[in-house]
């Protein structure tokens, strides 16, 4: 059984790490450097199992109301085996802490395409309580459709461990 930390520290390595083990997901250089840089001055949580970091979760307040996941991504040798949903726990967890009421999240719409990596992504987000709210055609590029994901916050129990 892992535990789940705020990642204080590395982040951008981390980040930079999980991603380019996900190819399938995360295919553009450019694309995961700005994410790594990003996710430097962002509240960061890890899922950690036999002192492996196997999954991150990057979390992008927009207070007072929501917090947002601006990324979560897991190891693909331990995908399907309850990391993310112990990060969602952990998101919920800090946005409650934070006053939210919301946690977001924003993902790639259907688009017509055999794309089993992201119908998973998708499924994850509804098997966690997500409502897909809307789909923003061009938000990001008018390839990438973006669909808009509303968590409505319940309460929650903090309990975390800083590292």
């Amino acid at each position: 059984m892992g535990r789940t930390i705020e990642i204080l520290s590395g982040k951008a390595e981390l980040c930079r790490s999980i991603m380019k083990a996900l190819p399938d997901w995360f295919s553009e250089p450019e694309v995961i450097d700005a994410s790594a840089e990003a996710v430097e001055d962002l509240p960061v949580f890890g899922y950690i199992e036999a002192d492996v970091v196997t999954a991150m979760i990057a979390l992008k307040p927009h207070l007072p109301g929501a917090v947002e996941i601006a990324l979560i991504a897991t190891r693909p040798e331990y995908h399907g085996q309850g990391a993310g949903r112990h990060l969602v726990d952990a998101a919920e967890r800090f946005a409650h802490e934070s006053g939210a009421r919301l946690l977001t999240v924003k993902t790639l719409a259907p688009r017509g395409r055999d794309e089993p990596q992201f119908k998973a992504t998708r499924r994850f987000y509804d098997r966690n309580g997500f409502v897909r709210a809307e789909v923003f055609p061009r938000l990001w590029h008018e390839d990438h459709p973006c669909l808009f994901m509303v968590k409505p916050l319940a309460r929650v129990q903090p309990s975390e461990t800083a590292l």
